[in-house]
């Protein structure tokens, strides 16, 4: 019995930990790519490879129109590779460019115009932004939409809320002048404003009131133990079945809701660098890719549903990761693409290799600071 207990153990780490993370990651990865290779096929750019994951190729096979699709042994991203391009990191060839003659260089992505090129790398974010709506549009169509009155069921003692002057069976009216519809409402403008007062307009038994309370920044858990801080008025919704509102929803208003769902994570994220920037924050909280995977598995527990739903959020969030303005993203490329066309022309080879190299110190510093909270997480016990 002992000599299966290892193997037995194996087998679940992977079937429980790295299948629902390559699961996922693949999926995201996959589109991601998919919108650069798109719109490069679409603006004649010959694509010679198509990769999911970097590394030694597992296994893979040539298209009609001989570009290399592959999947390979590190399952950490991926990466198309135009005609042109150096490698994997996209940086241009200019030296193999010069010795190819017009014929040669048909389809070379650094020769196609400015706005194509843009076309070209943008086209991978707004993958992800794509993805991600498509699949919270089919949730919302199956599921409809479940909602919770916004009326206070329970105050925390010596919260914000209790010193604001709140009382059981308040009715948030609205925000900040936004009208408030359901709790999940009132969690959009308090999680993302600690230290901030926010002005309320409540219904209390018919009369209006206004109210103002400062949401603080509070340490939670959530259940599979990970701390984490937002901020908190300290309210809860009433447990009265009168208080939940379910909608079914058609095509058109589960795809406004999708993007309802892609722009509060967005603004989320924005929020939380802000803080982050201004020491509100903890930078523990950054997860590298020890850290999604320890997330990931926690949520396939739930089932595949909130898996697929994770994919999402995470197709969400590295679409806006690779629009950061760091030479080597996406978003880098973009701001070169704005400077050559202020400009009139491209930075040359040895500025923009120099950025690259900036950018990649940037890019590798940040993995290995999240990894490094990813470890201390996993062995420290910490969430």
């Amino acid at each position: 019995m002992e000599l299966l207990a290892a193997p037995v153990a194996l087998f679940d780490f992977a079937l429980t930990k790295v299948v629902p993370f390559v699961f996922v990651l693949t999926i995201v990865v996959f589109f991601h790519e998919l919108g650069h290779f798109a719109v490069a096929r679409w603006n004649r750019v010959k694509v010679e490879t198509f990769a999911v994951g970097f590394g030694p190729e597992l296994f893979g096979f040539n298209d009609r129109l001989n570009t290399r699709w592959k999947v390979c042994a590190i399952p950490l991203g991926g990466y198309v590779k135009f005609l042109g391009d150096q490698d994997a990191t996209s940086r241009t060839d200019h030296d193999a460019l010069a010795l190819m003659n017009e014929d040669e260089r048909e389809g070379a992505f650094e020769d196609k115009a400015l706005w194509q090129r843009a076309a070209v790398v943008a086209a991978g974010p707004i993958a992800n932004f794509i993805l991600a709506s498509v699949i919270y549009t089919g949730m919302f169509m199956y599921f409809g939409e479940t909602k919770l009155a916004p009326v206070i069921g329970s105050i925390q003692e010596n919260s914000a809320a209790s010193e604001a002057g709140f009382v059981l069976g308040d009715r948030v009216v609205t925000i900040e002048g936004g009208k408030i519809e359901s709790f999940q409402d009132i969690a959009r403008y308090t999680l993302i404003s600690s230290g901030d007062p926010l002005d309320f307009v409540i219904d209390r038994d018919g009369r209006r009131l206004e109210i103002t309370a400062v949401p603080r920044m509070t340490k939670r858990t959530d259940r599979f133990g990970n701390e984490f801080q937002t901020g908190l008025v300290g309210i809860g919704p009433g447990a009265d079945p009168a208080n939940i509102i379910r909608n079914p929803l058609g095509p058109v208003e589960a795809f406004v809701k999708s993007i309802d769902s892609i722009g509060l994570i967005i603004s989320r994220t924005y929020h939380f660098v802000r803080e982050l920037i201004g020491g509100k924050q903890d930078a523990g909280q950054l997860r590298g890719p020890l850290g999604i995977g320890q997330m990931t598995s926690q949520v396939a527990t739930l089932g595949v549903l909130q898996l697929i739903s994770l994919a999402a959020a995470l197709s969400v969030s590295i679409g806006l990761m690779n629009l950061l303005p760091v030479p080597m993203l996406d978003g880098g490329h973009l701001l070169f693409y704005g400077l050559e066309a202020i400009r009139g022309k491209a930075l040359n080879a040895r500025t923009q290799d120099i950025a690259f190299r900036i950018g990649l110190t940037c890019v590798l510093m940040m993995m290995l600071f999240a990894t490094s909270n990813d470890i201390m997480r996993l062995f420290g016990g910490s969430g």
